[in-house]
């Protein structure tokens, strides 16, 4: 017998041991804990970890890390996970990082936790260059008051990671999930993202609980009304209310597929199978003659873009709507308006626009505007949110950008909200419907002060008021703007979809010149 194969089996007891800690990891915080984290109707860590990821491709970083208590004689006498889990994984083929949170030890908070592997998360995604993705439920790293006595000292507060949790946004893709109670530093957490998700009645987030704010407010609320989904799904805060944990995961599946892994890389494109030439008939009437009246966004949507790819983004924002889809296979961001919620930019939708402007820019996805702008909202609710400085944000988030745009002008353009919807002073590929309609202020809205002596001195005012505007309604078509070459093309709306996918392969011929950091740090 040779002396390898004499010592073949020399570390074999801590290989054993190796085994058996991670078989005590994976039991999390005990049967109990996990029975009531199911009877809540909420999957652990490991159970969320495994429906996200692509089969098999979990590779566990630190499940040896924990509390461990030792008999006189060295020997483990018990074992306590940490209750932060790490590692790597494919979804949809795409290598990711993932870090979540273990609410059956110590309900997420720091009395349980390592925080170097929180940190750990954060650093693997940035020095890889490969996105992140949050599973967070608990206070996600914030301590209990019991911390205090347990340590004997307290400590002027530092936010683990901050450093690279800032340093991402600008750097890979963020993605949190809110998939059960989610306060102090698990909240500041799941909004530092690019996409926040929040999963109805399961979920909730807020600054700080229910215990914390009766002492302080004297606010007597549960955490569903503090923080739950009908809070939150227009606070801004998070970016989609979902009704399951499996339909966040769903989300967050989409989301990544039209992103690139990191900044220096493009967004990557498909295969499609929808003819970029397709004219969609309905098109043609989608827009009412009647400027007052309404349509439905989503057939526009539907009609323009590949087949199944619109993903709804940021949709706290009203009338102002976000997203992201496939041109030819080549995503794309999209903002439009949904006439049914609105016609004005409110201070929620600009910060919506802001959001995914500040998404492509750093991502290096080309911009798709459908406009249909009717300014920013007026009134005394309007100022006193301050919108015009929410909507001027917006209109600097989209000057600062310098991916390719391209705009179709559904109907509207007025004001400061509908001149910034693209940067009109850069080259921006742009029709517009015959539909179109435009100037600094809407026509009805004007003719009383702009003729006001006229009308007045008028034996009929509204019979004035009516020729008015039958003559200003000459002057305002469309083809007398084309004329002066104030808009490039004046198309049939049949034609949008041909012509976006063709300018879709310039704009990605463009591209390379953004690869990199954006100029600016992207902002939560």
């Amino acid at each position: 017998m040779t002396d390898e194969t004499s010592t073949a089996g020399e570390w074999q007891p801590e290989v054993d041991e190796i085994q058996r800690r991670r078989q005590l990891a994976d039991r999390m915080g005990g049967e109990q804990k996990v029975a009531r984290q199911h009877a809540a109707g909420r999957l652990t860590v490991r159970e969320r970890i495994e429906a996200l990821v692509d089969g098999g491709s979990f590779d566990e970083i630190g499940a040896l890390a924990g509390f461990a208590e030792y008999h006189q004689d060295g020997e483990l006498a018990g074992f306590t996970p940490a209750n932060f889990v790490v590692g790597t994984a494919r979804v949809r083929g795409k290598r990711v990082a993932i870090g979540g949170d273990d609410f059956t030890v110590r309900g997420g908070a720091a009395d349980a936790a390592v925080l170097e592997k929180q940190v750990y998360s954060e650093r693997l995604a940035n020095e890889l260059g490969i996105p992140l993705v949050r599973l967070i439920e608990g206070t996600g790293g914030g301590g209990s008051v019991k911390m205090l006595e347990q340590h004997g000292f307290t400590y002027v507060p530092a936010n683990p990671a901050w450093d690279l949790v800032v340093d991402n946004l600008s750097t890979v893709p963020v993605v949190s999930a809110c998939l059960g109670p989610v306060a102090g530093l698990g909240a500041a957490r799941a909004v530092m993202s690019h996409l926040c998700v929040l999963v109805e009645e399961l979920a909730q987030l807020f600054v700080a609980g229910p215990p914390v704010v009766r002492h302080a407010t004297g606010e007597d609320l549960s955490k569903e009304e503090l923080g739950g989904s009908a809070v939150q799904r227009k606070s801004g805060a998070v970016d989609r209310v979902v009704r399951t944990e499996q339909e966040a995961f769903d989300v967050i599946r989409d989301f990544l597929t039209y992103l690139p892994s990191n900044v220096d890389e493009l967004p990557r494109s498909v295969e499609s199978l929808d003819a970029p030439e397709r004219r969609e008939e309905n098109l043609l009437s989608a827009i009412p003659r009647d400027r007052r009246k309404p349509y439905r966004l989503r057939p526009i949507l539907d009609a323009v873009f590949d087949t199944g790819s619109i993903f709804d983004y940021a949709c706290y924002g009203g009338a102002a709507y976000t997203g992201l889809a496939r041109l030819a296979g080549h995503p794309v961001g999209v903002v439009a308006t949904d006439p049914y919620r609105g016609a004005a930019l409110t201070a929620e939708g600009a910060d919506a626009i802001t959001r995914l402007v500040d998404l492509c820019e750093t991502f290096h996805l080309p911009l798709v505007s459908l406009t249909d702008q009717a300014g920013m909202v007026i009134g005394l609710a309007a100022e006193r949110r301050g919108t015009i400085r929410h909507g001027a944000r917006a209109v600097t988030a989209i000057y600062q950008a310098t991916v390719p745009m391209a705009e179709i002008i559904v109907r509207r353009v007025f004001g400061v909200g509908g001149a910034g919807m693209t940067n009109r002073h850069r080259l921006v590929r742009r029709w517009a419907w015959p539909s179109g309609d435009w100037g600094s202020l809407p026509v009805e809205g004007g003719i009383e002060a702009g003729y006001r002596g006229e009308i007045e001195a008028a034996p009929d005012p509204d019979e004035r008021i009516a020729e008015i505007r039958a003559r200003l309604d000459r002057v305002r078509s469309p083809f007398r703007t084309a004329e002066r070459f104030g808009v490039e093309d004046i198309i049939d709306p049949r034609e949008s979809r041909p012509r976006l996918c063709g300018w879709v392969q310039d704009a990605y011929r463009l591209l390379p010149k953004t690869l990199g950091r954006p100029t600016f740090g992207t902002r939560p």
